[in-house]
């Protein structure tokens, strides 16, 4: 099997940016190379933090033409579908724990325009996403417990992105494979190797002493690690 046919996509996390300077962060994150921009949408519900809503992805629409990769870490996200696709969005991902009727919310993405995906945690198995992968454009395999920008990478997580990777290829499914949570130098090989072909960064990048050029140093840590 050919795990990739295609160059790493690297997505900056905003959640790391300086706020404060948001239009040069995206600049740079643009400069840098970067593919997507990653929005952490988080409630203080699902996970225990709060962070953005609909008026900050439409700040960024208007700062980038760039994709905006919407990650929603919130219950019922089925409820603000129009508002973030409105705002900008360009894909929005949902949690599957949240998700009793993943399907429909998939389809309704795919309506609304929007690439669908679907995060899992940790701790959630990749067994439900079998039964809607035909309604699937993106898979996320959180490799920290979401909630917080920062966290360190579950060393084990490569077992569960290479199983992952064989359920989509198995399927026939041309589904990104994204992964989040403590990507930097150290770990996006191993993530790579095992079948990820997208990365959300935000700690790396924007912590680095040239946030810059870390994006193309991490994407050069794929290619030597193959």
């Amino acid at each position: 099997m050919t795990l990739h046919d295609h160059a790493p996509r690297i997505a900056p996390s905003i959640l790391s940016a300086d706020f404060a300077r948001l239009a040069d962060e995206i600049a740079m994150c643009e400069a840098g190379g970067a593919d997507w921009i990653h929005v952490d949408v988080m409630d203080g519900q699902f996970v225990p933090n709060i962070t953005f809503g609909t008026k900050v992805i439409e700040t960024v629409r208007k700062l980038t033409e760039l994709p905006l990769d919407c990650h929603l870490m919130i219950v019922q996200p089925e409820r603000y579908f129009e508002d973030f696709v409105e705002a900008g969005a360009s894909g929005i991902t949902i949690h599957a724990e949240v998700s009793p009727h993943l399907q429909r919310q998939l389809a309704r993405l795919r309506e609304l325009g929007c690439r669908a995906g679907v995060a899992l945690n940790p701790s959630t198995s990749l067994t439900g996403i079998v039964e809607v992968i035909a309604d699937l454009d993106l898979l996320l395999v959180m490799t920290v417990n979401p909630g917080f920008g920062g966290q360190s990478f579950i060393p084990h997580s490569p077992d569960k992105i290479r199983r992952a990777r064989r359920v989509l290829a198995e399927a026939g499914s041309r589904a990104v494979l994204e992964v989040d949570g403590g990507i930097a130098r150290d770990t996006i090989g191993d993530c790579w190797r095992a079948g990820a072909d997208t990365f959300v960064a935000g700690n790396a990048i924007f912590a680095a002493k040239d946030p810059q050029a870390e994006i193309g140093i991490l994407r050069e840590q794929c290619a030597i690690s193959v």
